[in-house]
């Protein structure tokens, strides 16, 4: 049995517990009709008193649970808030509470946008990566210094605790779920439902394997944003040294243990998710993506794109962005 709870509060944004809801449900389904049942899920909404939840446009979820009576859950989602979050999370130091006794638990938490703020109350964020709202920035670090917000990244993870910087980024967060208590194949069924563009297997997405979502090595997060920053440029290992006044065996080290990759990889992996965002969204030539993304050489471009995303920088424009315009090059 997968139990799965989702809590509702005042000025919840509805899509961020509904989508999550559809996609499981979605998952659930497939995998009856493909034959591989497995325990039921159980999905259950729950508000502090029972009673249903009010959505800022007018709609009402039913709600049939109150918080005190989950005794036992496997996941819980942390909606996002509509509009500043610091006033409504306060209110709720019952929830904070409830949360605070989940720790050194294996339950898994995923907040959704500013839901996040929730998880940062409690103090289970302290020394850990997190991430929110775009919009909230500014007001997240100030309110809660001790937590490691990553600005540059829409899905931190950190151990059992999942942030999602928006509605759009926790679809990501659902597949990889999907996958891990599914299969690969009934998520890739799902994102087909839910997203518009075929995504590679979650286990290989960066959700997983880009560490800055979960480690804690400060120094090492400074070169990942400083690479960031500069990924389009000449770098080396030489240079990433001599910037950060490292010698470049314990860069080597460090950046490995930290992220399970080496810092080219780890540059290579930002400049092909640059030339993505190119390649869906501009109309620059492969040439120029190439170079934009820090390649003078657009045959090794392309030779690494598709070892990297099993398509051709021109087939992967093709599929991305077939569903949106129509691509004249």
């Amino acid at each position: 049995m997968l139990n799965v709870t989702l809590v509702g509060y005042r000025r919840v944004l509805g899509t961020s517990i509904t989508i999550p809801i559809e996609m499981l449900n979605a998952a659930d389904l497939i995998n009856r009709i493909d034959g591989r049942k497995k325990d039921d899920l159980a999905i259950q909404l729950v508000s502090l008193d029972g009673k249903n939840i009010s959505l800022n446009a007018g709609l009402e979820l039913v709600c049939n649970h109150k918080l005190e009576d989950i005794e036992n859950t496997d996941m819980i989602i942390l909606p996002a808030l509509w509009g500043n979050p610091l006033g409504v999370v306060r209110q709720y130091t019952e929830l904070t509470e409830w949360l605070r006794t989940l720790q050194g638990s294996n339950v898994i938490v995923c907040a959704v946008g500013t839901g996040s703020y929730f998880l940062a109350e409690t103090g289970l964020l302290n020394n850990k990566v997190a991430t929110t709202h775009w919009y909230y920035f500014d007001q997240f670090h100030a309110t809660y210094p001790d937590v490691l917000l990553q600005r540059d990244r829409f899905i931190t993870k950190a151990g059992n605790l999942y942030c999602a910087g928006s509605v759009n980024s926790v679809r990501d967060v659902m597949l990889h779920f999907i996958e891990e208590y599914y299969s690969q194949s009934v998520a890739a069924q799902v994102s087909r439902h839910f997203t518009h563009e075929i995504k590679r297997t979650y286990t290989s997405s960066f959700l997983k394997h880009s560490p800055q979502n979960y480690h804690d090595d400060e120094n090492v997060i400074d070169i990942q944003e400083w690479m960031h920053s500069r990924y389009n440029e000449d770098i080396t290992l030489e240079t990433i040294a001599e910037n950060f006044d490292i010698s470049i065996r314990s860069l080597n080290r460090r950046f490995k243990q930290a992220t399970g990759k080496s810092p080219i990889q780890y540059l290579q992996q930002i400049r092909i998710e640059n030339a993505c965002e190119l390649l869906k969204t501009s109309n620059l030539s492969i040439a120029e993506v190439a170079f934009s993304s820090g390649y003078p050489d657009s045959s090794y471009f392309s030779t690494l794109f598709r070892k990297s995303i099993s398509l051709s920088p021109r087939e992967y424009r093709n599929l991305v962005r077939k569903k949106m315009f129509e691509v004249n090059t």
